[in-house]
C-alpha cells in the first residue's frame, strides 16, 4: 500500500468522524429546539384554559367547551402550516389539562374529552388517528402526574375516549387506536404500584 493510499484511508476515517459529530451535533439542537417548542405550546395552552375558565367563572360547564375549542384551533394551526399534529398533540392535551387543574376543574372528564376531540379532529383532517390517539393519551397522563392527580384514573378514561371516538369513524380506526393504546393503563398501573410504599410485612 502506498503512502498515498494510506493518507487516503485515514483523511476518509476522519472525515467520517466528522460528519457523525455534525449530524449528532445538528440533532441535539434540533431536538432541543423540539422541546422548548412543545414547552412553549404547553404554557400557551395551560394560560389561555385557565384564563379563559377563570373569566367565565363556571368552570364544570365551560371547561368541555373550552377543550372542544382549543383542540379545534390546535388542529387548524396544524392544518394551516401543514405539519404538527401529532408533534402538537401531547403538548395541547397537557396544556389543557394543566389548565384546567389550575382552576380546580375535574381533571378525569376533561381528559376524556381532550382525547376524544384529539381523535376526532384526526380524523377530520386525514392524520394517523392512532397516532394523535397516543399522543394526546400521554399529554393528559402525564399532565395529570404533574399535577397530583390520579393517573390510573385518567388512564382508563382517555384511552375509552379514544376508542369511542375511533368507533365513530369506524372498525380500522378502532383496531388501531386499540392496538396503538394497548398496555397504556397497565402501564400506569405498575408505574403507579411501583412509586407507592410497599405494605410491611409481619
Amino acid at each position: 500500500m502506498s503512502t498515498e493510499e494510506t493518507t487516503s484511508n485515514v483523511v476518509s476515517k476522519v472525515d467520517i468522524g466528522k460528519a457523525g459529530s455534525t449530524v449528532k451535533e445538528g440533532v441535539i439542537s434540533s431536538l432541543k429546539g423540539i422541546n422548548e417548542i412543545e414547552a412553549e405550546i404547553v404554557s400557551l395552552v395551560r394560560n389561555v384554559v385557565s384564563n379563559s375558565l377563570r373569566a367565565t367563572g363556571t368552570v364544570a360547564n365551560e371547561a368541555v367547551d373550552i377543550t372542544k375549542d382549543v383542540v379545534k384551533g390546535a388542529i387548524q394551526a396544524t392544518e394551516e402550516v401543514g405539519t404538527g399534529l401529532i408533534l402538537s398533540t401531547k403538548s395541547v392535551a397537557k396544556g389543557i389539562v394543566m389548565g384546567v387543574s389550575d382552576v380546580g376543574g375535574d381533571v378525569i372528564s376533561v381528559s376524556g374529552q381532550t382525547v376524544r376531540g384529539a381523535v376526532k379532529g384526526a380524523a377530520e383532517v386525514g392524520a394517523d388517528v392512532a397516532m394523535v390517539a397516543r399522543r394526546a393519551v400521554d399529554g393528559v397522563i402525564e399532565a395529570t402526574k404533574e399535577v397530583g392527580g390520579n393517573a390510573e384514573e385518567v388512564a382508563k378514561v382517555a384511552v375509552t375516549g379514544a376508542i369511542d371516538a375511533a368507533s365513530a369513524i369506524g372498525n380500522t380506526a378502532v383496531k388501531a387506536v386499540k392496538d396503538m393504546l394497548v398496555g397504556v393503563v397497565e402501564g400506569v398501573k405498575v408505574i403507579a404500584s411501583a412509586a407507592l410504599p410497599k405494605p410491611k410485612q409481619e
